[in-house]
């Protein structure tokens, strides 16, 4: 009831001139009649007849309106990607407005089509880039590994994170793809926890960290390489922020809902209370990004981001000096956030 007086009202302040006109007209009949002494009845009937003409003549135009309003009120939801459904114009300036959406919506597709196309360029490059440079870090490799040294192990240690920070930048530009390989399945939490340790083993080792794996029993519906990334990610914030002590991972489930929560907890230097909030913003590194030159705020936000487009959730946990935990949230499978 409320859209259709609103229609109403919108209808007849468009047409407010002849609203005023056949009002005036009206009043000025009724001035006439009464001038000429004609009674008061006949000139309340005269008007009440006026009335009902103009809303004859005026419902046709209203229902068009009305009509028109609703078919691009419904085109609000799919003009982004398409443009049919607009209402034939009605007049010369109708046709004109309709003429300069069509303008912009094919400019808009070009635009749209250049973009995909420079990207796609971009990420092919990367990804031939990544390939050819992965010969020359494993003939590095082998080198280092010719000889046992506690250099070479710091120089092995930075080979890994080269390797680390391009792929990286592969995953960030794949993230937003249209082809972004998504395998939705059932994995247990359990071995995809372990290849992510796997990869850093030597850096547990070397940093004399130890990790207390409990059982993870749990089985998730999930991307596969995808999180085993986001783990990567977190392990290797948790190592680079620990100088002592442990990281610890396990499972915990919520009792209620029936979600579970992959836990990595640190005893590391941990995340000050006023950026804790931010930490998973695109390029934010915070007070112990400031004291690490090195970093570069993309990690955590790769994470979340990964972590939205597989309907999971990240939460931080942390004090000063007391460590930090990580959760990462599955929904039971039924629930799942669409």
């Amino acid at each position: 009831m409320r859209q259709r007086i609103r229609e109403l009202a919108s209808y007849l302040y468009q047409q407010r001139n002849s609203v005023w006109v056949l009002g005036l007209g009206a009043v000025l009949t009724a001035l006439m009649l009464y001038l000429y002494q004609l009674p008061m009845d006949a000139i309340g009937y005269l008007l009440l007849l006026w009335a009902a003409a103009a809303a004859f003549i005026g419902l046709p135009g209203f229902l068009r309106f009305r009509g028109r309003h609703r078919q691009l009120d419904e085109l609000k939801h799919k003009v982004i990607y398409e443009l049919d459904g607009l209402p034939e114009p009605e007049d010369l300036l109708a046709k004109d407005y309709t003429e300069l959406l069509q303008i912009l919506y094919r400019e808009k597709a070009k635009a749209v089509s250049v973009s995909d196309g420079a990207r796609k360029e971009l990420i092919d490059y990367f990804s031939i880039w990544a390939h050819q440079i992965k010969t020359p870090i494993a003939a590095m490799r082998l080198v280092l590994q010719s000889e046992e040294s506690s250099q070479n192990h710091v120089l092995e240690a930075e080979l890994f994170r080269i390797e680390q920070y391009v792929e990286m930048v592969l995953s960030y530009l794949r993230l937003d793809s249209d082809t972004t390989d998504f395998v939705i399945q059932e994995y247990s939490l359990d071995g995809i926890v372990r290849q992510a340790v796997k990869k850093y083993a030597p850096f547990f080792i070397h940093g004399k960290i130890r990790l207390d794996l409990q059982p993870l029993t749990e089985k998730v519906l999930t991307d596969e390489k995808w999180l085993v990334f986001v783990v990567e990610q977190i392990l290797s914030n948790a190592l680079k922020y620990t100088r002592r002590g442990k990281i610890s991972v396990y499972e915990k489930k919520d009792g209620e809902t029936g979600a579970v929560s992959l836990v990595i907890a640190d005893t590391g230097i941990g995340i000050a209370a006023e950026d804790l909030p931010r930490v998973c913003e695109k390029g934010y590194t915070g007070y112990n990004g400031r004291s690490d030159k090195k970093a570069s705020g993309i990690g955590l936000y790769l994470c979340r981001k990964i972590l939205n487009k597989l309907s999971h959730a990240i939460t931080l946990e942390s004090r000063p000096g007391a460590g930090t935990k990580v959760y990462i949230r599955f929904e039971p499978f039924g629930e799942r956030r669409q």
